[in-house]
């Protein structure tokens, strides 16, 4: 059925909200400017947003060893650490480069957005550079910038993200192994696992393969 309310047109939408409050266009810039690049030297966590032909993708990239290392104005670089192998966002970026970065600060409310082009590098030198523990990551990827502003705290102080007395304690919700569990019964997989052992591991194994 067809929602007699539904917004279908750029003339409708304007017309709910009106014009852009002036400051949020003028925060935007072409460049990394030294405001903007205190606050993503000092994000360990971002959003990786990308587009392909399966689909758009959004994953999460954090570390605490330098997240994202700003080259100059226009250039960013990020190491492609250590994950699940679905490497869904480097596939994405190799058919189409356009990507979208919102970066977190713990306890900050602003955050911070970046598009750009990326492309990914395996050369020898960066990937070094980017070693932790030994380990090196497979590929970098080397972001143009083409916009970057940063966000004002509303959506940060409404979700009450960064105050303890509204965070959800772990055991409240599923765990890993149940997850597990739940996604494979979805898709019929009826092969053992047993997720009370895999829950028991987790810790240590994360701890042992976050590089």
């Amino acid at each position: 059925m067809t929602d007699p309310h539904a917004v279908t047109t750029i003339a409708e939408l304007e017309a709910l909200y009106g014009q852009p409050v002036l400051g949020s266009v003028l925060k935007e810039l072409p460049v990394i400017n030294a405001a903007y690049r205190a606050l993503i030297e000092a994000a360990p966590f971002c959003i990786l947003a990308t587009a392909g032909p399966e689909g758009l993708d959004a994953s999460p990239r954090g570390d605490a060893h330098g997240l994202v290392r700003v080259v100059d104005e226009r250039t960013l670089l990020m190491p492609d650490r250590r994950g699940n192998q679905r490497i869904d966002s480097l596939r994405n970026i190799v058919r189409d480069p356009r990507v979208a970065l919102l970066f977190l600060i713990p306890g900050v409310g602003e955050t911070l957005r970046v598009n750009g082009r990326a492309e990914l590098t395996t050369d020898p030198a960066l990937r070094a550079s980017f070693a932790v523990e030994g380990r090196e990551p497979n590929v970098v990827l080397r972001i143009t910038v083409a916009a970057v502003y940063f966000q004002c705290a509303r959506a940060i102080t409404r979700s009450r993200l960064w105050d303890p007395a509204h965070h959800v304690p772990r055991h409240t919700l599923p765990s890993t192994g149940t997850l597990t569990v739940a996604a494979r019964d979805h898709k019929g997989d009826r092969s053992t696992f047993d997720a009370s052992a895999y829950d028991a591991a987790l810790a240590e194994r994360q701890a042992k393969t976050l590089y």
